[in-house]
């Protein structure tokens, strides 16, 4: 399904741009990764493998790989689900506490890579260059999200769910609410057990 409406579109803008990314206090270690690694989200619906494309979006990769390695994840929810559009998380636990993150990373939008049905993007503010730890799962063609977007730069895709794409579906599915300031959370929250790199890569669904 392709998301066109521009009341869809206005809907994200808000969406992302409302989510305050937060300074650097977690310590992380840049450490040397595969071209494509592939990382398994655990999750209380089911689990996610994702493969990251390192080539297309190293600095991008580089991040969620360090966020990964530190168990930064673990505990956080997908607070935001809107069927027909994405799945987001990474950024708050339960009680919807905002998690500190490290400095954010430079967008990278302009790589060939495209917001299609179950790639895996960085979310982030209005700043182009304010993404750090939070990122969304598409579950529709999102072409309004591709470089160069309505705002002039588009969201980072870096990878692409390679396992667990029924999880993806049940995840978009549940029901939501708002929240105080948050929209289309999860009723019943859905929670990453855990993120840990591959040592044995999978081989994608053809």
């Amino acid at each position: 399904m392709q998301v066109s409406q521009p009341t869809l579109f206005g809907k994200l803008m808000s969406l992302f741009a409302g989510v305050a990314l937060s300074g650097a206090a977690l310590a992380a270690t840049p450490a040397a990764a595969p071209a494509t690694p592939q990382v398994e989200i655990k999750t209380t619906m089911g689990d996610i493998v994702v493969e990251l494309n390192g080539e297309k979006a190293p600095k991008t990769v580089d991040n969620f790989i360090n966020y990964v390695k530190a168990g930064f994840y673990k505990g956080t929810i997908f607070h935001r689900v809107i069927d027909g559009f994405m799945i987001q998380g990474g950024g708050f636990d339960e009680k919807l506490v905002q998690k500190k993150t490290n400095k954010p990373v430079p967008i990278e939008s302009q790589n060939g890579l495209t917001n299609n049905t179950y790639t895996i993007a960085m979310a982030r503010t209005g700043d182009p260059n304010s993404a750090t730890s939070q990122f969304f799962i598409n579950v529709a063609n999102n072409d309004a999200l591709n470089y160069p977007g309505r705002d002039g730069f588009g969201y980072t895709v870096f990878g692409k769910v390679v396992k667990g794409q029924e999880v993806v579906d049940r995840i978009k599915a549940v029901l939501v609410d708002d929240k105080g300031s948050f929209q289309n959370i999860p009723v019943v929250p859905v929670v990453i057990k855990s993120a840990t790199i591959l040592k044995t890569p999978i081989a994608p669904k053809q």
